[in-house]
């Protein structure tokens, strides 16, 4: 028979929440901050003796006319007592013949359910648990009672501050008889949500059935789905370099999309940095939607896009969202899902405002009973963001992981997993404090002195074995914190408060996870602040984490070279698959120069070097009319090229933002400048709003008489996820090798890989510099129609060391200079218009 699966801890918080929205009493207020004490937990149950057993697995069922509820969830203690007469205190028992039945209970025990919760309140203030935890010991009490027999069990709430380790203990006996009763009551609201669910999973598994791919296969292509449904019917994990062109989005879903129906897994996460990819990834599952699959789709939006109020206070006296939420969202989400099976910002925003319900949260508790989620990467791996309903439980999920550009995942998975405190927001803290707590004002004032002498200690930056001392301090600072806003006491900077409090307790939760990938190091800004940072130098490990709440993860990037690099930064396990997808394009459709004679090297930053570099720009413009894009290492530089493009041009600009237009050519666009010969330069600036990109590139897609010319970046908004076919962009120009600017943290990656695998450079430097190369060149041949020109400017792409990290599709490059690249340019376009390329 089916089955419909739901945890304890969502059953109770799902049927049972009630009441308002309220973030003015930080995390402590929050439910979010119960499930962080797993350090705690296990600190616990290690001393509760040998009459205690930690972490036990629970479930029972529920035979409908058509399917198997099964609630399960895992007791974080049970303790056996023995009974006057009965010395015996070993677990409980199994039935071998039936062990979905449960625990068979020996005689003469006093047993008692114990629910651990790590809070950062004062454990003195509460009077009573929290209806929720003791909703969620109660359903294991009943769960167990019922399995072993008993007419009588303790449930013992077991609170303790995760800054102090202070407990406290609340303790309460049922009867076996009256807690059945309650728990049938809890199913009974759930019966019509569990209908739902079976419902639509039929009619999901129904119509995958006959499901064909929506294209012809390209060349290759079919290997590559045939990959993905292996890979997750086998419980693993695959990385693939997928070359633009391969048809990646669609070449992930339909066999994730089989997979589901094959019973390899129940709900597939799209994961995703940027809004664009997950553009694309909507238009994947519309397009088996359109095919007849009946999966439904969510995409989840930030909650500064979804949030109805000018703004983001969530609470009942800011929002009118906010009050009495939770009385009403329930009936919110069951109306949306009954009705809706493509759930997007729009429908969520409607439906939000017909229920007077938060959006946001709306959008999260939809996703429970949604197929697929299309979403960022912190909503899967983010400590202080991930889906808890989900993940929280530690049960292992029928999740499917499809993590798209995971070349991004590097960098955000460090981002996540460290923390940084500022000296002067402690200072900061102080002042604001001293209105309102002395306590507090203490607690900020040693932990100031600690880092002041961390400060003095510093020169440049100093790398740190133990900050041990000062966590202690921290510690009694976030316990005086939660004490304080615990009042929840209204005062102007209550949302500065809450941030400083928020980095506290990310740096606090950060520590805990020190290991040997952290690096802990303290640094003077530029700004003059001082920092103490935790560093995650090799996420892996926590990344890996997250990966194995789920059942399956691929890996997916146009630049996902070398793959070793990426399969020691993403995942630690070792039997993880690879693949480099077969691309479609064909050598014709393309030309690769590597110049020999430029160099973007610091030391070969001069004026005579700009202007060899607008030499080859100029001329590459006039080889054939068109839309370009120049790359380049930094904002600097790409003034200092721009400005010798202009004194190259006649009667040229010398900069653009001095002299917008050319000849009293104004244009409406900023940072554009026209030469006389009709070029028109469009110059990508820092912080540029979302309006002022949409603008940049619809410069792209208008027709005109002359060439168009875009100075960007590389690693910015315009070097990755745009997607400029045919004549919208017929060459991409990059100048330099991409090199991160040497930092101290660049200097703290090269020493740590050094020591580890002697690759620091590599790890460091060279391979995200390649990076953020190909993402470039990649902007160019994106269909089977495009045909475009990629100038590589600088020596050193023909060192070995970088002609290792080539892609496969690079293997026809010509080697050019100043003398001989027009030559081949011009052979290039004539070859492509004898051939059609016109």
């Amino acid at each position: 028979m089916e089955q419909v699966r739901i945890s304890v801890r969502n059953l109770v918080e799902f049927i049972l929440r009630s009441g308002d929205i309220d973030n003015r009493r930080g995390r402590a207020a929050t439910k979010e901050a119960m499930q962080e004490g797993s350090r705690i937990h296990r600190k616990i149950q290690r001393r509760m003796g040998a009459f205690y057993h930690a972490e036990v697995p629970l479930k029972t069922e529920y035979e409908f006319e058509k399917y198997t509820l099964v609630i399960e969830g895992r007791a974080d203690g049970i303790i056996l007592e023995p009974e006057q007469g009965n010395a015996n205190g070993n677990p409980p028992e199994t039935d071998e013949e039936s062990p979905e039945k449960g625990l068979v209970e020996p005689e003469n025990l006093r047993v008692t359910i114990d629910e651990i919760k790590g809070i950062y309140q004062d454990v003195h203030s509460l009077t009573e648990p929290v209806p929720i935890h003791l909703a969620q010991a109660k359903c294991y009490a009943c769960i167990y009672g019922t399995q072993a027999g008993l007419s009588r069990i303790e449930v013992q709430m077991t609170y303790c501050n995760l800054d102090t380790e202070e407990i406290r203990y609340f303790r309460e006996s049922y009867l076996l008889e009256e807690l059945e009763q309650w728990f049938q009551e809890l199913v009974s609201a759930y019966r019509k949500w569990a209908d739902f669910q079976y419902e639509a999973r039929q009619e999901r598994q129904a119509s995958i059935q006959g499901l064909e791919f929506p294209f012809p296969y390209r060349e290759g292509q079919k290997e590559l789905v045939v990959g993905v449904y292996r890979t997750i019917s086998r419980e693993k994990n695959l990385f693939i370099q997928a070359p633009t062109g391969t048809g990646k989005t669609i070449s992930a879903v339909y066999p994730a999309v089989q997979g589901v129906g094959a019973g390899f897994g129940e709900k597939i996460f799209y994961l995703t940095a940027k809004t664009i990819t997950r553009t694309v990834a909507k238009e994947a599952f519309d397009l088996l939607r359109g095919r007849g699959y009946r999966g439904s789709v969510l995409a989840i939006t930030a909650k500064e896009k979804l949030c109805l109020c000018e703004e983001m206070e969530c609470n009942p006296l800011h929002c009118p969202y906010a009050k009495g939420h939770y009385d009403r969202v329930n009936d919110a989400v069951f109306d949306l899902i009954q009705k809706e099976k493509d759930v997007t910002r729009e429908v969520l925003l409607a439906q939000a405002e017909q229920f007077q319900v938060c959006p946001f949260e709306m959008c999260l508790d939809t996703s429970l009973w949604m197929d697929n989620i299309i979403c960022d990467y912190n909503y899967v791996f983010d400590p202080n963001v991930y889906l808890r309903r989900f993940f929280a439980e530690g049960i292992k999920g029928d999740y499917i992981f499809l993590i798209d550009e995971a070349h991004n995942l590097v960098e955000r998975g460090r981002e996540m997993y460290s923390a940084v405190l500022y000296k002067e927001s402690f200072l900061e803290m102080k002042k604001i404090m001293k209105l309102h707590s002395m306590k507090v004002v203490k607690n900020l004032e040693k932990c100031n002195r600690f880092l002041l002498e961390m400060k003095r200690e510093c020169e440049r930056y100093q790398e740190l074995d133990n900050i041990g001392h000062l966590i202690f301090a921290l510690m009694n600072l976030g316990a005086s914190l939660d004490e304080f806003l615990q009042k929840n006491i209204e005062m102007p900077e209550k949302k500065q408060l809450l941030d400083f409090y928020l980095e506290l307790r990310h740096f606090l939760n950060m520590y805990d996870r020190l290991d040997e990938n952290y690096v802990i190091y303290t640094q003077h800004q530029e700004d003059g602040r001082f920092m103490l940072k935790l560093y995650c130098v090799n996420p892996s490990v926590n990344l890996q984490e997250c990966l194995d709440r789920g059942r399956s993860a691929v890996f997916f990037s146009a630049t996902l070279l070398p793959i070793q690099y990426y399969k020691s930064l993403l995942s630690t396990r070792e039997d993880n698959y690879a693949v480099y997808a077969q691309t479609v394009f064909s050598r014709e459709q393309s030309l690769i120069l590597v110049a020999n004679d430029v160099s973007s090297k610091y030391t070969r930053r001069n004026q005579d070097e700009f202007e060899l570099i607008a030499y080859y720009i100029q001329n590459t413009i006039q080889a054939r009319k068109g839309n370009y894009i120049v790359f380049f290492p930094s904002y600097k530089m790409m003034e200092q090229v721009l400005a010798a493009c202009m004194g190259i041009c006649p009667d040229g600009a010398e900069h653009p933002e001095q002299r917008p237009g050319m000849n009293g050519q104004e244009t409406e666009k900023a940072g554009m400048s026209i030469c006389s010969d009709g070029t028109e330069y469009l110059v990508q600036k820092p912080g540029m709003s979302e309006r002022e990109r949409e603008e940049f590139l619809e410069a792209f897609s208008v027709e005109r008489d002359n060439s168009l010319v875009g100075f960007c970046v590389m690693g910015g908004i315009f070097s990755e996820g745009i997607d400029l076919k045919e004549k919208q962009l017929i060459g991409a120009i990059v100048v330099g090798t991409g090199l991160p600017q040497v930092s101290n943290e660049r200097d703290i990656l090269k020493g740590y890989y050094d020591k580890r695998n002697g690759t620091g450079f590599d790890y460091a430097f060279r391979y995200p510099g390649m990076n953020k190369v190909m993402q470039a060149a990649g902007r160019v041949i994106r269909t089977v129609r495009d045909k475009g020109v990629i100038l590589l400017l600088d020596e050193r792409f023909l060192q070995y060391e970088y002609q290792k990290l080539f892609p496969r599709e690079w293997e026809n490059y010509q080697v050019c200079n100043k003398e001989t690249f027009q030559q081949k340019l011009a052979e290039f376009w004539e070859m492509s218009i004898f051939s059609g390329g016109d």
